[in-house]
């Protein structure tokens, strides 16, 4: 299962074990037992403190990763490999008494949570998101005796899927009832179980001093702003409802220059790190709800957060990225999770051996439609204009599978569904004006991005498109407020150029600073 390269560098991690832990395997004679029984075998013979042992849970093939002579553990029904080998190698350290890097303050309010939790998730090995919320849940049921929590792959157990109507992931459920859906940090778990978290944050963001840079947004963009501002030696905050952002929910990333290829994930993880490297207040998990942009020149502009907390910042830079785009058409809020999906990584395996259909022509469009090619059983794409829009390399991969159909110059009209799930999608032949019919189970939405800027209105200038306007230095209409990043009117939304942008705004902003008049000048004139 493992080879060399990978058993040398696991190996290598399973040192930092310090308490012996067994691998309780219940298996049957399917071949995916056979498999995880080798898999188990090879992890036991790379440390001394591993062993495996027979145990007979329902769920086969699974095993739980157990503290000898404790009931601390965690679960997996399946194999963990794809993106859930870094869950099992975590699980494997931190049942084994190595510690987490997260941090204390959480950890505490982990171990303090009161009540009887029993999480089970479901994922699939392809899913980018994942693997948060696998290893979220994990910690928490080794750090609190009460917590259990099974991870299940949803590909292996799919009666089970069927069964509960599971049609995304990752799909949590808490003592046998739906919990969340889509990707969850450890914070925003905590935040869902404990009543009093969302009111502590608002009461520790309320005593903030002011920032003289203070970035709303957690992106690329917003990571590079920071890291610029910081540098310089001034005080500067981030604000971010999901530090990452939507490269979060990017797969494969092979335009990063220098970067050969790289995972969205990944390079969320290292930008915060990164971010982290610098005096940079993080506060994470808060969404912006109001800008109240400053009486004068010089003065603080305000920004108030969803939960009622406030902050302020001698400049601002808004990086609040956009968006999935939305069809608009009856039926799709009423299906979505329930067939309608928008991220053909996490939940096409879901669909195996069914009928899809995937909305839109662009690069994304016809990359999930290539993507699940290779696991429904047939892939309709529909296309708004009279061709695709997709890059000729990828075109001309998409017409040599067999089992695509390409319908061009069609607009989608409705969601068909039968109360649970999508059965179907009717659209519009532009050309004819005449109603067709689509039966299938599923409808991956590949549209482009809406900037997440409705909060914005009436305090700065937006463009149509609801995008921030700003000059070449990053600047908006107001003075002291600087945006970047794909919320903005910068041409070609890419991570790359996101970067560019947010230090381009995070230079402005201290050179802004620079040349305002003395503070207490500014105080007065504010006064």
């Amino acid at each position: 299962m493992l080879d060399a390269n990978l058993k040398g560098q696991l190996k290598s991690y399973l040192a930092n074990i310090t308490q012996p832990i067994e691998l309780v395997a219940s298996l049957d004679e399917g071949a995916k037992s056979r498999e995880l029984k080798e898999l188990l075998d090879e992890i036991a013979e790379l440390s001394e403190n591993v062993s495996v042992a027979t145990g007979n849970a329902q769920r086969k093939p699974s095993f739980m990763i157990r503290r000898v002579g404790t009931d601390i553990g965690v679960t997996f029904a399946g194999i963990p490999m794809g993106h859930e080998f870094t869950s099992l190698v975590l699980a494997l350290l931190q049942v084994g008494g190595h510690p987490s890097k997260v941090a204390q303050d959480l950890i505490e309010q982990v171990k303090g949570l009161d009540g009887d939790y029993a999480f089970e998730t479901y994922f699939s090995l392809s899913c980018q998101n994942c693997p948060d919320v696998v290893q979220a849940l994990n910690l928490m049921s080794v750090l609190n005796p009460r917590i259990s929590h099974v991870a299940i792959d949803g590909g292996l157990f799919k009666e089970e899927v069927d069964a509960r109507k599971i049609m995304a992931v990752p799909t949590i459920f808490l003592n046998g009832e739906p919990f969340g859906q889509g990707r969850m940090e450890l914070e925003q778990i905590v935040a869902k179980i404990d009543s009093g978290a969302e009111a502590r944050a608002a009461e520790k963001i309320k005593r903030q001093d002011p920032f003289e840079v203070l970035v709303v947004g957690g992106g690329p963009a917003g990571a590079a702003a920071a890291i610029y501002a910081a540098r310089k030696g001034i005080r500067t905050g981030v604000a971010a409802e999901r530090f990452g952002g939507q490269v979060l929910d990017t797969m494969d990333i092979e335009n990063f220059i220098s970067v050969s290829r790289t995972e969205g994930p990944k390079l969320a993880s290292a930008l915060e790190a990164h971010v982290k490297d610098y005096d940079v207040e993080v506060m994470n998990l808060q969404k912006a709800a109001k800008l109240i942009p400053a009486r004068t020149e010089g003065g603080y502009h305000e920004v108030v957060l969803e939960n009622g907390a406030s902050l302020k910042g001698r400049t601002v830079i808004l990086s609040t990225g956009a968006r999935w785009r939305q069809m608009g058409v009856p039926g799709e809020d009423e299906y979505r999770n329930k067939g309608v999906a928008y991220c053909p990584h996490c939940d096409g395996p879901l669909f195996k051996g069914k009928r899809v259909a995937v909305i839109g022509g662009g690069n994304s469009g016809v990359e999930a439609a290539i993507d699940l090619a290779g696991i429904v059983a047939h892939v309709t794409l529909i296309e708004y204009d009279s061709q695709l829009r997709a890059d000729a390399v990828l075109q001309r991969k998409l017409a040599s599978l067999p089992n695509v159909k390409i319908i061009t110059s069609a607009m989608t009209t409705q969601v068909n569904g039968n109360g649970e799930k999508v059965t179907g999608l009717s659209y519009k032949d532009r050309n004819h004006g005449t109603g067709h019919d689509v039966e299938l189970e599923g409808i991956f939405v590949q549209i482009g991005l809406v900037p997440n800027t409705e909060w914005l209105k009436d305090a700065i200038a937006l463009s149509p498109r609801g995008e921030i306007e700003i000059d070449v230095r990053g600047e908006t209409s107001q003075p002291g407020i600087f945006a970047a990043g794909d919320c903005t009117t910068v041409p070609y939304k890419q991570i790359v150029i996101a970067m560019g942008a947010g230090s381009t705004a995070g230079l402005s902003a201290f050179d802004y600073l620079i040349r305002l008049p003395a503070t207490e000048e500014v105080e007065a004139q504010a006064a």
